[in-house]
């Protein structure tokens, strides 16, 4: 038998160009994605299963289609995608029922790759230029997705600890661009001024779209564990960014940011979460010598992330969790009876 893969967050960009580049690889036998929502990819061999935010059915799936490798990619990381109380059970509870599957005594899984954030290092003036992976926050986080992704990891560390035969591996990515992501930064960047912070011009760190799905890919073939930073070589300050994508800054008053733009992200002018605040402030730099050494390889450095970016048609329609109402060619009571993916296990 090859092997037998589940991807979370089906329904999300991630979740769906992870399946995407798995369903060329000959040696994955059967692909399941699971969602909350309308997948926002086309699958060709994938199965797509959908759920609650929370994925209290992941279980069943587990046990129904006896995969052994789970990609964890549904984690929020924008929180202009939900209100607060969505990204704490998507992040929070979603990864523990997950954790939970995987861990039960029947489980079947072997190995979880979990799709996360350098947001859990956060951005503040104590910062080191760069991150290691073990590089401890400076302070408690102090927004509502940091929150949840540094609980959602800390879950993670402690599955790895009491699952010894479950190789786990955790991916904290830098700040995507690419021609078909958008983002509170991609969606700046394509318009006539994107924000700054009067007196601040940080160093920021980018990674290109398709690096970050083929480091996915990377970790889940190999079979890697353990944390590892994702973010294209080198940095570029906040001013250069904008300069390449021709575009002018808008300076905020350094007291009180957000106070000042909420009437401009009120048009829909700025998107500006608190997240990307903190940013604009102080920057954030990874060493992701860790990955290299695993025997990854880039295709694109930070600034040929933004210069890509840059020649890219990037205006264009957000690429996030579409909205509920989607109905399932068949429901999920429907899947465990006549899916392929399901193990069908004699009785006696």
């Amino acid at each position: 038998m090859g092997r037998r893969v589940l991807v979370t967050g089906a329904d999300t960009f991630w979740g769906g160009r992870t399946i995407q580049a798995l369903e060329a690889d000959a040696e994955i036998d059967v692909l399941v994605g699971l969602g909350t929502s309308a997948p926002a990819h086309t699958f060709e061999r994938a199965e797509f299963v959908r759920a609650d935010q929370t994925y209290s059915i992941v279980r069943r799936i587990v046990h129904a289609t006896q995969v052994d490798t789970v990609l964890h990619t549904s984690m929020i990381v924008d929180s202009t995608q939900a209100p607060a109380r969505t990204i704490h059970e998507v992040n929070v509870i979603g990864t523990m029922n997950l954790l939970a599957a995987a861990g039960a005594p029947d489980s079947p899984v072997r190995q979880v790759v979990v799709s996360s954030s350098s947001l859990v290092y956060g951005s503040t003036e104590r910062d080191p230029a760069t991150f290691t992976e073990e590089t401890p926050r400076a302070r408690p986080p102090r927004t509502v997705v940091e929150r949840s992704l540094v609980e959602a990891e800390s879950m993670v560390r402690e599955f790895a600890e009491d699952n010894p035969s479950v190789l786990v591996a955790t991916l904290r990515f830098a700040n995507v661009l690419g021609s078909d992501i958008v983002t509170p930064i991609s969606k700046n960047l394509s318009r006539p001024m994107c924000p700054s912070v009067f007196g601040f011009d940080p160093l920021v760190q980018f990674v290109e779209e398709d690096d970050a799905v083929r480091a996915l890919e990377f970790v889940a073939k190999h079979r890697l564990a353990g944390t590892y930073n994702v973010a294209g070589d080198g940095r570029l300050p906040w001013s250069e960014v904008a300069a390449i994508c021709g575009k002018r800054l808008l300076p905020l008053p350094p007291i009180r940011p957000s106070l000042a733009v909420a009437p401009l992200v009120h048009l829909g002018i700025f998107d500006f979460p608190p997240e990307l605040e903190a940013l604009l402030r102080y920057g954030r730099g990874m060493d992701t010598s860790r990955l290299v050494a695993a025997g990854f390889g880039y295709h694109c450095s930070s600034a040929s992330a933004v210069q890509s970016f840059a020649r890219s048609p990037h205006l264009r329609k957000g690429a996030g969790r579409r909205p509920a109402g989607y109905v399932d060619e068949h429901d999920v009571e429907q899947f465990f009876r006549h899916s392929q993916s399901v193990v069908r296990i004699p009785d006696g």
